[in-house]
């Protein structure tokens, strides 16, 4: 008889789980995510579809309903006929509230599959971005075009454009040099933990805290790399989670230091003032500064009793290592001083652009730049962009598209709020409570969506329980900055892993639940922080 098992498999190697192959664990889920689609929506969440102008959607033009709003963008000629008081198309009904309901239990049961299989890889990373798409389309959440428009959000060029301009960086050597700058000074994990962290966090809340992340990583990664090579070690995954996941979770924190730090802060500004309340630059400085650097020293303290540890070399020492790769170089010059010109003109257009071309459009013109100086092909950008993250954070975009239209992220928000306990509904207690309810859901949404989808619901709040109207915007802009435990989080996180390789195999150095596993306790973190520090801290001894 002859065999017809292709080489190197077996019938009972078929279940062995491994990264992006793991079909129980994906059955599990295709099972659990079916009940999910098969019962009836809550009445919850009928009854949040149905309400008039619900605070926290953003309703259609001449909408009354989250019904209406549905209904107007996936059956436009039926909605017309129903605001002309007429009978409804044959073959093009309008949706009634329970199928409304359901499309926004769909939503949520997507994200929810999404998240559990980027986080146990039970497929490939890519196979999943692409999932997410599939799904909404197959379920009719979206129409094509805006499935389409979804997966092309700022960020998602942003990412990409960022992945390939970190490729020029590194090509022409000017990464190191940049290290020189930043890390001239830091001579230890400990000075790296508890100098560089707080400065690089405070930097963060007036500069792009992305753009920060991607300029030092390729930098870490050949500080990773010589180290290793200095003290005879193949390989160091604590040295390189530390290196990795400290920046990006000092960066992550700087958000509650200005409202420059990202659009979360400039829309809670903005609900503020809508709400009579307006807050100045200055006035939020105060407020939210103090918090940054005692958070990313805490954060150095876990990263530093958690991974040092478990290096593998005796110590790390950057400063030494970013001066003798910039002693072996060639003089400033050539493709690379045109590379350091477009870098710098990339920052100023961030500076200078963002509010016309967002974050995404300046990044282009920069990858653009590269082509035409020949600093840069395509062959290059193949090979040092890793675009199934790029993809992840696409498929992310794309469910917080879908989150918002259906009113899914809306009935998240307020479910949660419904169980927050009585102790949690005034006082200091609703602070703290927003801020729990903020922190989780920005994990699975953007930050931007998060504040846009809470703001409304949270700030009425605040003047029932007769707290300051501040106290709970500013305590949800800055939890929105606790992105720390899914890769989708934030683009920091989604820059971090992708970037996060080995200089010479391109082995990726971080893994998913890596996020999970070590962001989990720095959010709580964050959290007691925030509480102790900041909320019952600080805050006690300044005017509101």
């Amino acid at each position: 008889m002859i065999d017809h098992t292709p080489s190197g498999t077996s019938e009972s190697g078929f279940w062995k789980n491994k990264p992006g192959y793991k079909p129980m664990l994906f059955i599990i889920a295709a099972v659990v995510f079916t009940i999910l689609v098969i019962t009836p929506p809550p009445q919850s969440m009928i009854d949040m579809v149905t309400k008039i102008s619900p605070p926290g959607y953003k309703l259609g033009r001449g909408c009354t309903t989250i019904v209406e709003t549905v209904n107007k963008k996936l059956r436009p000629k039926a909605f017309t006929v129903y605001q002309q008081k007429k009978q409804a198309e044959a073959g093009n009904p309008l949706m009634d509230a329970n199928k409304v309901a359901r499309i926004a239990k769909v939503m949520v049961a997507i994200l929810f599959l999404a998240a559990f299989l980027w986080g146990t890889e039970a497929l490939p990373l890519g196979a999943t971005d692409i999932m997410v798409g599939v799904l909404i389309y197959l379920f009719a959440i979206l129409p094509i075009n805006e499935i389409s428009k979804a997966y092309m959000k700022d960020a998602v060029f942003f990412i990409f454009g960022i992945l390939a301009v970190a490729v020029g960086v590194a090509k022409t050597g000017l990464d190191k040099r940049i290290g020189l700058i930043l890390l001239s000074r830091i001579k230890s994990a400990k000075s790296f933990a508890f100098i560089f962290f707080p400065m690089l966090a405070i930097c963060a809340g007036f500069l792009s805290e992305h753009a920060l992340v991607a300029l030092l990583i390729p930098v870490l990664m050949g500080v990773y790399k010589v180290t290793c090579k200095m003290h005879g070690v193949k390989k160091d995954r604590a040295l390189a989670i530390f290196l990795l996941l400290g920046v990006c979770f000092a960066a992550n924190h700087g958000g509650p230091g200005s409202p420059a730090a990202g659009g979360r802060n400039a829309i809670m500004v903005g609900y503020l003032m809508e709400y009579g309340m307006p807050i100045t630059f200055l006035q939020w400085i105060k407020y939210g500064l103090p918090f940054v650097p005692f958070m990313a020293c805490v954060i150095g303290a876990y990263m530093y009793i958690r991974f040092k540890p478990k290096f593998k070399v005796p110590d790390v020492n950057p400063s030494e290592v970013v001066k003798a790769e910039v002693a072996n170089m060639p003089k400033f010059g050539g493709k690379e001083a045109i590379m350091g010109v477009i870098l710098v003109l990339l920052i100023t257009g961030w500076i200078t652009l963002s509010k016309i071309a967002g974050l995404g459009g300046p990044t282009l013109y920069a990858v653009a730049a590269m082509f035409l100086c020949r600093i840069v092909t395509w062959d290059d950008i193949q090979t040092g962009v890793p675009f199934d993250v790029v993809g992840l954070y696409a498929a992310a975009c794309a469910m917080g598209v879908g989150l918002k239209f259906t009113g899914g992220a809306l009935w998240l928000a307020n479910t949660f709020v419904n169980l927050l306990p009585d102790f949690m509904t005034k006082g200091d207690g609703l602070v703290i409570g927003v801020s729990l309810l903020t922190g989780t859901m920005t994990n699975f949404m953007s930050d931007g969506a998060t504040v846009a989808a809470l703001g409304p619901i949270v700030l009425p709040m605040a003047t029932l329980a007769n707290v300051n109207v501040w106290k709970v915007g500013l305590a949800t802009a800055f939890s929105s900055s606790f992105a720390n435990f899914l890769v989708v989080g934030t683009p920091n996180n989604a820059i971090a892993f992708g970037m996060g390789r080995d200089p010479e195999t391109g082995e990726r150095l971080l893994d998913v639940m890596d996020f999970v596993k070590y962001g989990l306790p720095v959010t709580i973190l964050a959290w007691l922080t925030l509480w102790g520090w900041t909320v019952l801290g600080y805050w006690k001894f300044l005017s509101w």
